[in-house]
């Protein structure tokens, strides 16, 4: 903590959870906040996912910043000031900062307090002369970011394809509230999970060693565990396919019979087969999302993809 210029926190308390677990439950379809996947074990599940044969992004990804880097970082400038959102292990931003020219500082966003703070302790050793600072925050919801000094660009880091988990709506929200954390001359360099074949798509949701479904699964438990929720997971299962109509993969757990579970004063009732939907995956063509991003107040300054067009990277720049 000692090593950490700053930590804030921002994060929500359990009666926040309890109630948005509640809403999604009690509405009709059943939905559940994609973001409770990440506790403890689900977090260790997703970094398993990350390694499995079928699951493309987070290497092409990788591979694709290793090529670009250099590229990014003359983009960028130097006494820049990087914000990454969702920031994990952070390991796809360390290829970005190793490759800039003096960056001034880093802030990274994580909802997960204890592991965000072993993340930035590790980052401003291995950078020294950058101010690394902590945010624990959801960040779909306001947070302050520490006030940023100096003239060079700041620039939000968003990968993994994590801005295809809100609707089309919900994106272009969400970058125009990056605006304000970024400024009106900031930009965004965004990871973005391009259109393909659908057996590719149905593979990575569906590995044949069962991690994603575990993820998923890991889900109720979680609950059962927080919150006190009576799920009964044998009577459950993972349900993941690409609805080609709307663009996305959709992630789903269904009720393998009719069935209750109780949570907090609530008693939820399942016929057979009805499903939680539990997250969306958009994918997107490179000008589809030059499109979104032109609604949110940005332009695409560059954009690179892999050689098998699998997944795209864009840089883009607020318009005034």
């Amino acid at each position: 903590m000692s090593d950490v210029a700053s930590f804030e926190d921002f994060r929500p308390d359990d009666n926040d959870m309890l109630s948005e677990v509640l809403e999604g439950l009690l509405a009709t379809p059943k939905t559940l906040p994609c973001k409770y996947f990440y506790d403890e074990k689900g977090s260790d599940l997703f970094q398993q996912i990350c390694q499995l044969p079928e699951y493309y992004p987070t290497r092409t990804e990788t591979l694709l910043l290793q090529s670009t880097a250099p590229q990014i970082a003359k983009l960028i400038g130097p006494a820049c000031q990087m914000i990454e959102y969702g920031s994990g292990s952070s390991e796809k931003m360390r290829i970005v900062l190793k490759a800039l020219i003096e960056p001034e500082s880093f802030t990274a966003v994580d909802i997960s307090k204890e592991h965000l703070l072993s993340v930035t302790g590790a980052l401003s050793k291995e950078f020294p002369k950058m101010k690394v600072h902590a945010v624990s925050a959801d960040f779909v919801r306001p947070f302050h970011v520490p006030e940023m000094i100096g003239d060079g660009l700041r620039i939000g880091f968003f990968p993994g394809s994590t801005i295809g988990n809100f609707t089309h709506d919900g994106a272009i929200a969400f970058l125009q509230g990056t605006r304000e954390v970024v400024g009106p001359s900031g930009a965004m360099l965004i990871g973005v999970d391009l259109k393909k074949d659908e057996r590719i798509l149905h593979a990575a949701y569906n590995d044949d060693q069962g991690v994603t479904a575990a993820f998923n699964m890991n889900l109720l438990a979680r609950l059962n565990r927080e919150l006190g929720a009576t799920f009964d997971l044998d009577k459950f299962c993972h349900d993941a396919f690409y609805n080609a109509e709307i663009g996305r993969i959709e992630m789903h757990l269904k009720s393998l019979s009719a069935q209750t579970v109780r949570l907090g004063s609530e008693v939820i009732h399942f016929k057979q087969d009805e499903t939680i939907h539990t997250e969306n995956s958009y994918k997107y063509g490179l000008d589809e999302f030059s499109e979104l991003a032109r609604r949110a107040g940005y332009k695409t300054l560059k954009s690179w993809c892999d050689p098998d067009n699998l997944f795209g990277i864009f840089f883009l720049q607020g318009t005034s």
